[in-house]
C-alpha cells in the first residue's frame, strides 16, 4: 500500500469512529507513523485530504454499483438504488455529511459519479417511455431528495427517527416522475423525453442533426411539461 493510499484508510477509520465527524492531521500523521509535512506532500491541506477520504469511502460504495448487474426493469434497479443509498449513508454518517452537508475547498469526486451512475438508469426509464421529465432533470431531483432525506435521518434522529420516512418520500417523488404511476400528463412531453432519450443511439443522423433534434425536442418537452402543470380554468374550480 502507497503512503497515500495508507494516510487515506487510517484517516477514514479516524473519521468513523470520531464522535463529532471531525479529525485533527495530526492524529493522522501519528496513526500513520509520519510527520506533518510528509503529510502535506500527499495533499495541500485538510480539505484535500477530507475530500480524498470522503472519495475513498465513497469508492467502497460505489465500486459496487459499477459492479452490480442491470436489471431487466430499471425501475427495480432505482429502487435499489435508493435503498442502498440511504443505507451506505446511515452507515457511514460522517463521510456522507462531508460530502452532502458540508463545504469542502476541495469538492470530493464521488458525488458527481453517484448522480452519473442514477442518471444512467433514469435513461433506461426514458428509453422505455415510462419518465415524464428528461433523465438529467430527474436525476437532479432524485438525488436532492434522497440526499435531503438521508441527511435527516443522519442530523435530525430525534425528529425523524424513523427510517421509513425514506421510502415514503421516494414513493412520492416516483409516482410524481413516472408516466405509469401517472393519472394525468402530457403525451407530447412524454414522447419528447422518449426521443431525447434514444437520440444519442441514432446513427443516421450526423452530430449536428442529433444536437439540433435534442434542441426540438427540449423546446416540446419544457413546453408540453409546463403546460401539463398548469391547471386550467376547468381544473381549478372546486
Amino acid at each position: 500500500m502507497s503512503t497515500r493510499d495508507l494516510i487515506l484508510a487510517k484517516a477514514a477509520e479516524l473519521l468513523a469512529a470520531s464522535p463529532s465527524g471531525d479529525i485533527s492531521t495530526r492524529a493522522v500523521c501519528e496513526a500513520v507513523g509520519i510527520t506533518q509535512p510528509a503529510l502535506y506532500r500527499h495533499f495541500a491541506d485538510k480539505d484535500t485530504l477530507l475530500a480524498g477520504v470522503v472519495d475513498h469511502v465513497w469508492d467502497q460504495y460505489l465500486s459496487m454499483k459499477r459492479a452490480a448487474p442491470q436489471s431487466d426493469d430499471p425501475l427495480t434497479d432505482l429502487y435499489i438504488g435508493w435503498e442502498s443509498h440511504t443505507a451506505f449513508a446511515l452507515n457511514n454518517p460522517h463521510a456522507y455529511r462531508l460530502l452532502f452537508g458540508t463545504s469542502l475547498s476541495t469538492t470530493p469526486e464521488a458525488g458527481a459519479e453517484a448522480l452519473r451512475i442514477l442518471e444512467e438508469h433514469l435513461e433506461r426509464l426514458a428509453e422505455q417511455g415510462r419518465l415524464r421529465i428528461s433523465a438529467a432533470a430527474a436525476a437532479r431531483l432524485v438525488m436532492a431528495a434522497n440526499t435531503g432525506v438521508a441527511l435527516a435521518l443522519i442530523l435530525r434522529p430525534g425528529d425523524f427517527p424513523d427510517v421509513e420516512i425514506s421510502n415514503s418520500m421516494r414513493d412520492e417523488l416516483y409516482r410524481s416522475l413516472l408516466v405509469d404511476a401517472l393519472t394525468t400528463g402530457s403525451p407530447q412531453a412524454v414522447a419528447a423525453t422518449t426521443l431525447r432519450a434514444g437520440l444519442s443511439k441514432e446513427s443516421d443522423f450526423s452530430v449536428g442533426e442529433r444536437a439540433l433534434l435534442d434542441e426540438w425536442l427540449g423546446r416540446v418537452e419544457q413546453r408540453h411539461a409546463t403546460d401539463a402543470s398548469t391547471p386550467t380554468a376547468e381544473q381549478d374550480t372546486p
